[in-house]
């Protein structure tokens, strides 16, 4: 099976995911499942925006957020905040959370499973159960501390106007 049937049978899964909840699926829907999945990672919704636009330009920028927020209710979308920059975007097959340089604005998954003695050490010392879903983790990653200089510590650096 070629990467173009992979992403077309991965677009039919999640628009009958979709429909299951009781959404119809209608061209623009369509259209953003599409971009999501080729895209096979993070988009702001300025990004799926072209992106769709490529593929039907009358869909706005406007019915991009709108069927975002219907995806994420419906389970099938997560978005996260990097910092303080835009909400990105991407498909809900996995649970993970996101590593956000704060230097160089690159993103990287790490698997919730990762995390979880820390947050059953928080949970049982705090009495507190920690959540990141929508919120990366901001630090400063190996290249750019190996740029820097810096051994591991955060070198408190600005947020990019672009993601990586």
């Amino acid at each position: 099976m070629t990467s173009h049937e992979n992403e077309d049978e991965r677009v039919v899964q999640v628009l009958a995911q979709l429909a299951s909840s009781g959404h119809r699926i209608t061209n623009p829907r369509r259209h953003i499942v599409a971009a999501l999945v080729a895209a096979g990672g993070h988009m702001t919704a300025e990004e799926v925006a072209v992106a769709v636009q490529a593929h039907d330009p009358s869909v706005h920028l406007a019915t991009v957020y709108r069927t975002l927020e219907t995806l994420e209710r419906s389970g099938v979308v997560i978005h996260i905040h990097l910092g303080h920059g835009r909400a990105i975007y991407h498909l809900a097959d996995s649970s993970h959370y996101h590593l956000y340089c704060q230097v160089c604005g690159s993103v990287q998954e790490i698997p919730q499973a990762a995390l979880d003695n820390l947050f059953a050490t928080v949970a049982r010392s705090y009495d507190f159960e920690p959540s990141l879903g929508h919120f990366a983790i901001l630090g400063t990653c190996g290249h750019c501390m190996a740029r820097s200089g810096s051994k591991g510590r955060n070198s408190g650096g600005t947020s990019p106007e672009s993601i990586a």
